[in-house]
């Protein structure tokens, strides 16, 4: 069954609102009758999305599934926890750069973008 915008996810059974208070309470309530840990409900939430980007679903993925107007709001709460990011970034930079000179060697040492333009080496 599809959703839409104004469908509830959270509904008292004649479908009026829930109030966010009321499923805070429950929960605490609920989780106090066990041995689980004494989390939040919005602790949830943010084990979501911790999972989500430390599994590597794009942020923007992540950024919807939240709610969030803009990525870089993710980004700046949950960065931390994507793994590698900047060691991501410098690999791929140093794969270009490999593959470029390759390229390079490949061509005995012609510049293949000067050759694109219609320059040579000499000018």
């Amino acid at each position: 069954m599809g959703l839409s915008d104004d469908d509830l996810v959270i509904a008292h059974a004649d479908g009026s609102i829930v109030q966010p208070i009321y499923v805070s309470q429950q929960w605490a309530r609920l989780i106090a009758k066990t041995s689980l840990a004494r989390l939040r409900f919005l602790d949830l939430r943010h084990a979501h999305a911790t999972h989500l980007l430390a599994n590597g679903v794009h942020p923007k993925v992540a950024s919807e599934r939240l709610g969030h107007s803009k990525v870089g709001i993710t980004l700046d709460l949950y960065s931390h926890v994507i793994p590698g990011m900047q060691e991501d970034a410098v690999a791929t930079v140093d794969a270009a750069l490999k593959a470029a000179l390759r390229n390079c060697v490949e061509t005995n040492g012609s510049n293949p973008v000067a050759g694109r333009i219609g320059g040579t080496r000499g000018e």
